[in-house]
């Protein structure tokens, strides 16, 4: 857009009112109607907010082509993962320049066990191409894998495709021999599967029409769909499943869990025909995971501490009675997982808002031997993780290493001895060098005195002179922790000058089970303003200029991003709210929506208690739009995204545009529209890029921080 050019128009939406009425109070609502996205009228609204966006940021479109250039540019195309036994094969990923999605490839373990040195420039010899991404999304807009499962005898491959975004998808078996798809006859399944021993038999899930994981299916290949045998149905829609198969490829696997309460049920893997058992009936309150190795249970477990402690159970136990504390409960210190293997248990921990990795070794009978140690990470704020580790008779164990500066670094860990062997460190081209940034931990202090993490990066040279302009990002929900990670687009905000931070709010996980609960229910709006003194610490230590502070957050976090806004429009200049769940009570009032039975215990129950109606009512961003000034903002979706629908920021924007005063040429309300994608957007990595890009470009021209650095 030039100077000389007419301004263009935002798009009006057509008023028909629905009014709402619940606990004595009519809510008039002029916007529900753009719901349906198979009404023209929604679809040419949709199309022309997308159109009215692209004039608005037109001008930025050399912005836009350079960004991606520089993430392009960064990123080494032509790339391999490092490989990962499983049984008698090495997999792997590889990634073609040009080419959007990767190819799963394999080569045989042969005489050596020594992992093999690939060259990601030339085929290695004996590659057996599993699948090839890029050949199975020719001429589709959209391609996810849901279930990507190779049969125990390494003969035969599953994998689900979904091809508009919806989360829904069509099972494949695949002869690897012939290369051939001998089966596609399971359509519209749920995430998750588990082959039965000897590769007859394949478990897969289901969704309701609240899109909610509600069914276990057992299908055996080659036959009908009709044929198929219906294993467990849940019937209380506040717990969703899961289905797979545990390390040691013995048991077949079902997980069942509300927010606040799980089961867990086992079939032997070579009895696919048998019943599956209990490992120990559901308890309103009590969380467990189960990690089967040989004749043991590893359990995670809260019954005794709200932080989860280590127990251990015969491989056939049937009740919480049989669990036998291993690891204790320690305040502060949450229990987020273990992985069991034959002589060693890699349990995974947070403290102080980082991640941990402490290491049991097992005695000959499977039990644990002494304190073990914690693997050590030499950076100040850092996130360390297992990374793919399916075989279960190992002496090495892959990890993962990241922070803010240093790339994801896959390391292999001696198990004995503990010494880490770096395997493969994300490469970043154009002459990367870590030292030329800085990392910090800051703390907020909330309204109720409570201490707030926040991860900030920056450019090496960037100083606290109360002049820069920063971007603070948020989620806050769900006990989700956004722990320090690295990322290549960033490096197109650090370069500008941008400072970039993470607040760790309460509702995440990040701080113990106590940081979650003190910020769900009741208790949600201490997620908001905790951003909001997040926000002010980056401002009153100098880090960020007042009038330079942009904010981003997606999905719940999208949430976040519209209750600040109402909150304290004048703390931010931009906004990025991506797949925003900005309508929140409208979903959580019907039960007929995904995300809402089974949210009732995230958020609570407005239906029910006309409390919580009043406390949702009082901070969901569409029902407390202002009367002022409001940031810049940039809300993005998905035509499909099954999990929070487009409907909500397509509402929030027309509503804002109704109240806000603010010069839309100068702080434009716009809202971007992908209409072949669901929830992550688009899928292809060049896609992808293109996408991060637009979004950059307008996050950085509002700030006022275009040029690149020296």
């Amino acid at each position: 857009m030039t100077v000389d050019s007419p301004r263009p128009t935002p798009p009006t939406a057509a008023r028909r009112d629905i009014v709402r009425t619940h606990h004595g109070e009519e809510v008039t609502d002029s916007y529900e109607w753009l719901r349906d996205k198979t009404d023209a009228d929604v679809v040419a609204h949709l199309e022309a907010e997308n159109a009215y966006t692209e004039a608005m940021t037109g001008h930025l479109e050399g912005l836009r082509t350079r960004i991606f250039e520089e993430i392009k540019g960064r990123t080494r195309e032509t790339d391999l993962s490092v490989p990962v036994r499983h049984r008698d094969w090495w997999h792997y990923t590889r990634t073609i320049e040009g080419e959007q999605y990767a190819v799963h490839a394999r080569i045989a373990v042969g005489d050596s066990p020594e992992r093999p040195v690939l060259d990601a420039g030339s085929v290695p010899e004996g590659e057996e191409i599993l699948l090839d991404g890029n050949k199975e999304a020719q001429g589709l807009e959209f391609f996810s894998l849901g279930v990507y499962d190779v049969s125990p005898a390494g003969d035969l491959l599953a994998y689900a495709v979904d091809t508009s975004g919806d989360e829904r998808f069509d099972l494949r078996v695949k002869d690897l021999g012939t290369g051939e798809v001998v089966d596609e006859a399971v359509t519209g399944i749920g995430y998750g599967s588990a082959w039965s021993a000897d590769g007859t038999y394949l478990f897969y899930t289901r969704v309701d029409d609240a899109w909610r994981p509600f069914q276990v299916w057992r299908h055996e290949v080659g036959t009908p769909a009709d044929a198929d045998v219906l294993i467990y149905q849940e019937d209380d829609e506040r717990f969703w499943m899961g289905v797979g198969t545990s390390r040691d490829d013995r048991q077949v696997m079902i997980g069942l869990g509300s927010k606040n309460t799980s089961e867990v049920r086992l079939l032997p893997a070579h009895d696919p025909l048998g019943e599956f058992r209990v490992v120990a009936p559901r308890e309103e309150g009590v969380e467990y995971d189960v990690e089967p190795a040989a004749e043991h249970l590893w359990v995670v477990h809260n019954k005794g501490h709200r932080d989860f402690e280590l127990a251990v159970a015969p491989i056939g136990s049937t009740s919480a009675d049989d669990w036998r504390t291993v690891v204790p409960g320690e305040e502060g210190v949450r229990i987020s997982g273990v992985d069991a293997f034959s002589g060693h248990l890699a349990l995974s921990l947070r403290r102080e808002g980082l991640t941990q990795l402490q290491i049991l070794p097992l005695s000959a009978d499977g039990r644990p031997v002494g304190q073990g140690y914690q693997v050590p990470v030499e950076e100040e704020v850092y996130s360390i993780e297992t990374a793919a580790n399916p075989t279960y008779d190992t002496d090495t164990l892959l990890v993962v290493i990241e922070s803010l500066v240093t790339p994801s670094s896959i390391y292999e860990l001696d198990l004995v001895s503990g010494e880490l062997e770096l395997l493969k460190r994300q490469p970043v081209l154009g002459g990367y060098d870590p030292a030329d940034y800085q990392q910090h931990r800051l703390w907020a202090t909330a309204q109720d005195g409570t201490r707030i993490p926040i991860s900030l990066v920056a450019r090496r040279g960037v100083s606290p002179d109360g002049t820069n302009p920063g971007l603070i990002y948020g989620y806050g929900s769900y006990e989700i922790s956004i722990d320090p990670y690295f990322s290549v687009s960033r490096l197109s905000y650090l370069d500008r000058g941008v400072v970039y931070a993470v607040a760790h709010v309460r509702g995440g996980g990040e701080m113990g089970r106590g940081w979650y609960e003190q910020g769900r229910l009741e208790h949600k709006r201490n997620t908001f303003t905790d951003f909001v003194a997040a926000a002010d610490e980056l401002v009153t230590c100098g880090w960020v200029a007042p009038d330079r502070l942009a904010a981003e957050g997606r999905s719940a976090g999208g949430l976040l991003m519209g209750a600040v806004v109402n909150l304290a429009p004048e703390k931010f200049r931009v906004v990025h709210a991506g797949v925003p769940f900005v309508d929140a009570l409208t979903t959580i009032l019907d039960p007929s929506l995904p995300l809402t039975v089974g949210e009732w215990e995230e958020w609570g129950n407005p239906v029910a208690s006309a409390e919580i109606y009043e406390i949702m009512r009082g901070y969901t961003p569409y029902e407390n739009i202002r009367e002022t000034a409001y940031p810049a903002i940039l809300a993005t979706t998905g035509l499909n995204d099954t999990r929070v629908f487009f409907v909500e920021p397509a509402k929030w924007v027309a509503r804002l545009r109704e109240t806000v005063t603010n010069d839309p040429a100068e702080r434009p309300i716009l809202l971007k529209t992908e209409m072949v994608a669901g929830h992550g957007g688009k899928t292809g990595r060049y896609d992808a890029w293109k996408e991060t890009a637009f979004e950059v470009a307008f996050m950085v021209d509002q700030l006022g921080a275009t040029e690149l650095h020296g």
